[in-house]
């Protein structure tokens, strides 16, 4: 379900929290989008009461934190009850998200901080006691994130086309020009 209205200042308003949303204020987003910061506040409200935010998370990186072992395990989970167990995974320790992938086999993703390899064991069981077929573990070294691009335009304004190319990330609001 897509929200109804979403326009050019919604879509840039996503774009600069997926880029910042700890440094970013709505003052600077009226400024840029030359509107009040309260008009601002307001689309964030309705963004975040319609589900369009879900949520502000701090990136990790685990290894830094003292906990070498994060991993990707990768399931096998009952099309009807793909979406129960991929919440009922959450309530496993150590299990810090699950994805779902849209059909078939290998069907949950699921990632974990584990302290060493008993953790590890101790996590892919609980998974498994809750009905997940566990195939793979695969070690995670690294995770980037970048904002999604087509929420703006290589010009800076706001966008709803395609995903442009990346540098693989940006510290600017603006994506890196394509030419």
């Amino acid at each position: 379900m897509t929200l109804e209205g979403v326009d050019d200042l919604d879509r840039y308003i996503v774009h600069e929290l997926q880029r910042d949303a700890r440094e970013t204020s709505s003052k600077e987003i009226a400024e840029e989008m030359e509107v009040s910061p309260s008009t601002v506040r307001k689309r964030i409200a309705r963004l975040e009461d319609e589900g369009v935010i879900t949520g502000y998370h701090a990136d990790v990186d685990y290894g830094k934190a003292g906990y070498q072992l994060h991993m990707q395990i990768v399931c096998t989970a009952p099309i009807p009850d793909r979406d129960d167990l991929g919440q009922r995974a959450l309530g496993v320790r150590g299990v810090v998200s699950v994805r779902e992938i849209a059909a078939g086999e290998e069907n949950l993703l699921v990632s974990v901080v584990a302290s060493d390899n008993d953790d590890l064991t101790r996590i892919a069981g609980e998974l498994s006691s809750l009905g997940l077929a566990v195939s793979d573990e695969q070690l995670v070294r690294k995770e980037r994130f970048v904002p999604y691009q087509g929420f703006v335009r290589a010009d800076g304004g706001a966008d709803g086309g395609a995903d442009g190319d990346t540098d693989g990330g940006t510290s600017s609001s603006r994506p890196p020009d394509p030419r």
